[in-house]
């Protein structure tokens, strides 16, 4: 089965771009970005608990590199449930950063916060394809 979402692709300064989807967590609507090179989805800390209610957040007993930094600590905390359209993941085992500053530069951009970002685990998982030209991110459950 497939699911398509729809995405936005906007310009960050003037030499690159983003793209978004709207996703949901644990029934509620969430910006993430879909980034080919990040290894793992993550989600930002402080955007997680209007989301996650009072479940707290566990130490990671490992560091997280990339973002622009060598390492972060992390943390986890497992999502009830994450949504991309169709694609329907229950106990999704969040890792957790602080992407402060990847939305203090959407803001000075007068672009909207990010919760998470899509990374390399889901988008391999559900075999994703991007259509630039459509404006789609199509997954396909295994």
């Amino acid at each position: 089965m497939k699911t398509i979402l729809p995405i936005t692709i906007f310009p960050i300064e003037n030499d690159g771009f983003h793209l978004k989807v709207i996703i949901t967590i644990n029934g509620i609507a969430a910006n993430a970005i879909i980034d080919t090179g990040a290894s793992r989805s993550v989600f930002d800390e402080t955007r997680i608990q209007s989301y996650i209610g009072d479940d707290s957040l566990e130490e990671h007993d490992r560091l997280s590199s990339g973002l622009g930094t060598n390492t972060m600590t992390s943390k986890k905390v497992l999502l009830a449930n994450l949504k991309l359209g169709k694609v329907e993941i229950v106990d999704y085992d969040a890792t957790i950063l602080d992407l402060k500053h990847v939305n203090q530069s959407y803001e000075k951009l007068d672009l909207a916060p990010i919760d998470g970002i899509i990374g390399g685990d889901i988008l391999t998982d559900y075999k994703a394809v991007i259509d630039y030209e459509k404006k789609k991110l199509i997954l396909s459950t295994p």
